[in-house]
């Protein structure tokens, strides 16, 4: 391997990466920059999205390149950071050329933070351009950054019995000069597993009610094992949409809008693999991909390996994460 090889999205010819956030409020957003255009598709599953510009990405529609995906906190509040992304692109005259100015492509999708620290402070246009400035490549940040600042994991017996998240990436070659990489903020219903070993990593802890105690084992709940109960099928009744895994994942390879769609619709898997359950009504799990188009490359090949690196930075995100608002991390538990 390259000693040029960081294991991140950045590994990605052309990919930047630039986070911004409020430390104190636990909220920020992150900005992967693709100056030169890249050809971007969209997969999301879940019933509770939080989505901007993600129809333009549907292969029948006219626009082919994006400049910029966004990646934030603030629930709906977040989207606002998008339009500081395209302040940025557009005092470099990057986008889609209108013949009066250039109008960036910036499609972004968001977390809901807002219950981890200050919900009065949420990703805003200043926050996203902020971001774009702080954009380098290499970016190996990992956790408690960035749109990961308020991510947690395991919600099903509510926000105090969750744990620490945050944000992750990784990246691979997979022969002929092109590489595969990914970056995800894990803000999910459910528990992050190891996919080797189906072990709990990080995920709802136990509860106690009275001299009844909820959960499968001392240290983790198990969602799986709560939601066959009584308390589990209650919680879910009146749970809120608070939850959803937000990602990109990036290649060099050169692929069509159909083909990198495919992609996206193949890093899901990367979810599937290592968050249970994944895709609930309660999350609005969504993932984008982009294709550079600099190597020559089979979809199928990029898209098996789109899911690995997916599921590889759903786990950095939970090991880089470092305890905050009174939560632990799969390190600290």
């Amino acid at each position: 391997m390259s000693s040029n090889f960081h294991q991140s999205i950045t590994d990605v010819p052309g990919i930047l990466v630039g986070h911004a956030q409020h430390e104190e409020a636990l909220t920020g957003c992150t900005v992967v920059l693709c100056p030169k255009g890249a050809t971007a598709g969209v997969d999301q599953r879940g019933g509770a999205p939080g989505t901007r510009e993600t129809d333009l990405l549907r292969p029948v529609h006219l626009v082919e390149k994006v400049h910029a995906i966004v990646l934030a906190g603030g629930s709906a509040f977040g989207l606002d950071a998008a339009s500081g992304v395209m302040r940025y692109l557009e005092e470099r005259n990057i986008g889609f050329d209108v013949g009066v100015t250039h109008v960036p492509i910036v499609p972004s999708a968001i977390l809901f933070d807002l219950d981890v620290g200050d919900p009065r402070v949420r990703p805003d246009a200043t926050m996203g351009y902020q971001a774009c400035l702080n954009a380098t490549t290499p970016n190996t940040a990992q956790g408690n950054v960035g749109a990961g600042m308020g991510a947690t994991v395991g919600k099903i017996l509510g926000i105090k019995q969750a744990m620490k998240s945050g944000l992750g990436t990784a990246s691979i070659s997979i022969g002929n000069g092109v590489v595969v990489g990914a970056l995800v903020a894990v803000n999910a219903l459910g528990d992050v597993v190891d996919p080797r070993s189906g072990k709990i990593l990080a995920g709802a802890r136990p509860l106690q009610i009275g001299p009844k105690r909820i959960g499968e084992t001392e240290k983790f709940a198990n969602t799986l094992f709560v939601m066959r109960s009584l308390v589990g099928r209650s919680a879910l009744r009146f749970a809120t949409r608070r939850n959803t895994v937000i990602g990109v994942v990036a290649t060099n390879a050169r692929l069509n809008r159909e083909q990198i769609t495919r992609v996206a619709q193949m890093a899901q898997d990367g979810l599937a693999q290592t968050i249970r359950p994944a895709h609930t009504m309660l999350d609005g799990d969504t993932i984008f991909a982009l294709a550079t188009g600099e190597r020559n490359a089979d979809v199928n090949i990029v898209g098996a390996f789109a899911a690995q690196v997916m599921a590889e930075a759903i786990i950095n995100a939970v090991h880089f994460a470092e305890p905050a608002a009174g939560l632990p991390t799969a390190t600290t538990w």
